[in-house]
């Protein structure tokens, strides 16, 4: 099977793992008790009966839960996400509105693991057994090994109240690229990219070991090549494919991620969002952010497939 049509049917894949997405996320929404008439009722007592059952008629949650899906899928195939029930405000707006912030947070901790697991990784795995090696593993497993949300905390603690160093709260009306947005996001950043950082670092470390030890490495040095172009060149373009297949898994654990690490850094994205959505059972706001993260992680997989073939060209989609 060619690259392009390994493209062209993982593409169309897409349509039938989204729609199971949604029909979970809908039923497990629907399982939970209570709903945003509910929720008001609860906060206005005064609301009468007559008017719970209009407000349900109205926002379109008197009917059963498979009516209500048929309902709303019909509506997003046509491009439109609804309403936030309980303010109005279209959900297409609410997302667009929330996703840059998200995006930069994601990009922050990638680029922040990345530039240090790789490194940390090479020299882990050319000085096997030393001390640096040793200290690189404690430091990778207690990485993997300390919840986001503990580790957020604590840099906040740190950097933010007793050194002073970061803001506590994010900057109000202030741009994305401003220099105080960008110092601040730091500390999120670095809370979100920190589990990956150490994934990728272990696996890093352990694929360069197992290329380190294969004929073509002494074949290379027995010719005399420089260490250093053994290693760049040679050992490290074979040691990407496996940190290019987590990097793809680790995905999903960002996009996780982000929400608790914009809760506690009180981060403007999706994240907090989708959290505020739940506390007030807005539907149509959780279907949407977690259809778009969806559609991320599959396509972030895509990539990794792409990816794969232009690291190493004996790979084959059969």
């Amino acid at each position: 099977m060619s690259l392009q049509r390994f493209i062209l049917k993982r593409t169309l894949s897409i349509i039938p793992i989204m729609f199971g997405v949604s029909v979970i996320t809908f039923g497990l929404f629907h399982l939970t008790p209570g709903d945003p008439v509910t929720r008001l009722v609860a906060l206005n007592p005064d609301v009468s009966a007559a008017e719970e059952a209009a407000l349900r008629e109205r926002w379109g949650l008197s009917g059963p839960v498979w009516q209500q899906y048929l309902e709303w899928i019909s509506n997003v195939l046509v491009g439109d996400f609804g309403l936030e029930l309980q303010t109005g405000r279209e959900v297409s707006d609410i997302v667009w509105r929330r996703l840059p912030e998200t995006i930069a947070l994601g990009l922050f901790g990638w680029a922040f693991a990345l530039i240090i697991a790789i490194p940390a990784g090479i020299y882990a795995a050319v000085n096997k057994d030393q001390l640096g090696d040793t200290v690189s593993r404690f430091l990778a497993l207690s990485g993997i090994s300390i919840p986001n949300f503990w580790l957020g905390l604590m840099l906040i603690l740190i950097f933010s109240l007793y050194l002073g160093l970061f803001p506590v709260l994010a900057p109000s009306r202030q741009s994305l690229i401003s220099p105080e947005m960008l110092w601040y996001l730091l500390l999120p950043g670095i809370t979100i990219g920190t589990a990956s950082a150490a994934s990728i670092m272990r696996v890093m470390r352990t694929s360069m070991t197992e290329e380190l030890n294969k004929e073509y490495v002494t074949a290379a040095r027995a010719k005399g090549l420089p260490e250093r172009t053994v290693i760049l060149k040679h050992v490290l373009r074979n040691s990407l494919i496996s940190v290019v297949t987590l990097a793809a898994t680790l995905t999903a654990s960002i996009v996780a991620g982000s929400v608790v690490v914009e809760t506690v850094f009180n981060w403007p994205g999706l994240g907090r969002e989708f959290i505020n959505a739940i506390n007030q059972r807005e539907i149509n706001v959780v279907m949407a952010i977690t259809l778009f993260t969806g559609f991320f992680v599959i396509l972030a997989n895509l990539v990794a497939d792409i990816v794969y073939a232009a690291l190493d060209p004996r790979i084959r989609y059969d």
